[in-house]
């Protein structure tokens, strides 16, 4: 049966007896521990997002530990670094502490003294990235750009992914239905990135004809083929320095992916006609709406081409599975759609208030802003024609009566916060709740004020 680490943790010390009881220690509390006993490959495991603690010997050979200390705050000032001596005094631990060790520990340790104070520095970590999360999510949605609206569990841990490789140079599949967004995606991605000023070029491989994609994706010289009179800037070159999005790529013909797999590997381009390359720095998104591993097996997707897009992956929702999401959504598309034909908001009927909560939303995101639109465009008996009839019954079978309550207690909140725009005092008058009742409720079901400020 497997056990659930209680926090990271890397010990360095030249003494491998030292190493070896302070592994057993740890590994018998029920911690992830890895022991070194040279500092550079250490280092070569850290970034600013690794979630542990460091304990190190002070008097080392190589590189002492105040060395190794500094190289560690250079990946990351608010990794805690526990720093333990045989031959400790006062002015050295001052030292340490004033150059940022979150602890300074005498040899022979106590082992309960060492396990408390480590059990407090992986608190502390975990509360300095937590922040760092919050903050850069606050500061994305302050952003101007494209919004992934929605707070049902499914989404949000698709926002955490998206915001944590947001600047990480990788590559990126997105897997979705037809109509979840996939290309909001990649432009939340591109937009909210350190790329955003330079270009984001979408293509949709299957739209283009096989006979003239190569050409479009690579460029090519004057010359090169029938009808090429003129230097043809491909989408490659054209995205340098910013974000490709290659929709369908389920798409692209066969004789194409192996140019298109050198390209993402060499991270150079060569027009189609020249033999000069021109170096690349660019991120690729693609996206797809099949699975790809099902048309690697069938052979019709290079499976080298497969792995190298899917480094990281990020699958989309599709609505019936975000169902919660709807409300928010709908109310945002009608918003848009009456500044847009400038046609007053009229507000939605119970009853197709319910509709919206008991359909199953085959055609996803996209199916819902379409009736939103013809919802204002044409209000509500022309509008509502959803076939319910199927799927009356399922949003809820899997349900208890606790968190049916639950699920239509946050849906009133999120309706009340939208019609006042986010304004506690009003929702609170609507709801007939008290502030700290409501603010309760709030934090409960991850809901936010701001995000129903317009």
């Amino acid at each position: 049966m497997d056990t659930v680490s209680l926090g990271h943790v890397f010990v360095i010390d030249d003494e491998e007896h030292i190493r070896s009881a302070i592994e057993q220690v740890f590994e018998l509390q029920g911690f992830s521990i890895q022991s070194f006993s040279d500092g550079t490959e250490l280092l070569s495991q850290l970034s600013n997002t690794w979630p542990g603690v460091i304990i190190s010997d002070i008097n080392m050979p190589k590189k002492d530990g105040h060395q190794l200390m500094e190289e560690i705050k250079a990946i990351d000032a608010d990794i805690p670094t526990i720093l333990l001596t045989g031959f400790g005094d006062i002015s050295m631990a001052v030292k340490a502490m004033r150059n940022g060790a979150y602890d300074f520990i005498e040899k022979p340790f106590n082992n309960e003294h060492l396990v408390d104070t480590v059990k407090r520095a992986l608190d502390k970590r975990t509360l300095v990235l937590e922040n760092r999360q919050l903050k850069k999510e606050v500061e994305t949605h302050c952003l101007p750009g494209p919004r992934i609206l929605g707070n049902s569990p499914k989404i949000v841990q698709m926002r955490n992914i998206l915001n944590q490789v947001m600047d990480a140079p990788a590559d990126i599949m997105i897997d979705g239905e037809t109509g979840t967004g996939k290309e909001l995606v990649a432009r939340y991605l591109h937009d909210h990135s350190i790329r955003r000023d330079k270009n984001f070029v979408a293509l949709n491989c299957g739209a283009i004809p096989e006979n003239i994609i190569e050409s479009e994706l690579f460029g090519a010289e004057p010359g090169a083929y029938t009808g090429a009179d003129k230097k043809r800037i491909g989408k490659f070159e054209y995205a340098n320095g910013g974000t490709l999005f290659l929709d369908e790529i389920e798409s692209t013909p066969m004789a194409l992916q192996v140019k298109l797999l050198r390209v993402l590997e060499e991270r150079k381009v060569v027009r189609l006609g020249a033999n000069e390359g021109i170096n690349l720095d660019i991120r690729v998104i693609a996206a797809t709406k099949v699975n790809l591993l099902e048309l690697c097996e069938q052979g019709l997707f290079r499976e080298d081409l497969y792995y190298r897009l899917n480094l990281v992956k990020v699958d989309i929702p599709p609505l019936r599975e975000r169902i919660e999401d709807v409300p928010l959504l709908f109310l945002h598309f009608t918003r848009v759609a009456s500044a847009r034909y400038k046609k007053e908001l009229i507000p939605l009927s119970q009853e197709h208030k319910a509709q919206l909560l008991s359909y199953e939303w085959p055609g996803n995101v996209r199916e819902l802003r379409n009736l939103a639109e013809r919802y204002v465009l044409l209000g509500e008996a022309a509008a509502f024609n959803l076939n319910t009839t199927m799927c009356a019954s399922t949003m809820h079978v899997s349900m208890g009566l606790t968190q049916r309550v639950e699920f239509f207690e946050k849906f009133l909140i999120e309706e009340a916060l939208a019609n006042n725009e986010g304004c506690i005092k009003d929702t609170m008058a609507e709801l007939k709740l008290a502030r700290k009742t409501l603010y309760d409720k709030m934090k409960k079901y991850q809901l936010e004020r701001k995000t129903y400020q317009e």
